[in-house]
């Protein structure tokens, strides 16, 4: 073996890609949003594991809103007006699924519909 390929093997990517911000924010999305739905189907019988899956979801909601309230942040006005609105939404609704028989559904379409934008791409998908 010369040195270039040793150099090859030291730099060769060692079983996990990198991912991006925007492929690990879709992940962390889509975990939150698989246990919320899991979570939900049995809220009766497990009711810690549901308030904690809306917790998490509304954690991820305050960092979402932290981030666009940061004068620094890159996005659009337009958009992070509606990132923040979504948030207060999310507040809303969570609180109103742990103290009544609400439904998720509305947060898991949220959660969906960003994931779709940040897998399509677009900064106003």
């Amino acid at each position: 073996m010369n040195a270039l390929d040793l150099a090859k093997s030291a730099y060769a990517t060692v079983g996990t890609p990198l991912r991006s911000a925007r492929a690990t924010e879709y992940e962390v999305i889509a975990q939150i949003t698989r246990r919320l739905r899991a979570t939900e189907r049995r809220r009766k019988d497990a009711f810690p594991a549901f308030a904690e899956a809306l917790h998490d979801n509304l954690r991820l909601w305050t960092t979402l809103a932290n981030d666009v309230a940061d004068p620094e942040n890159r996005l659009t006005p337009a958009l992070r007006a509606r990132i923040f609105y979504l948030y207060e939404f999310t507040m809303r609704q969570s609180r109103l699924a742990l103290g009544t028989d609400a439904g998720v559904e509305v947060l898991v379409d949220i959660n969906t519909a960003v994931m779709r934008g940040l897998r399509g791409g677009g900064e106003d998908a």
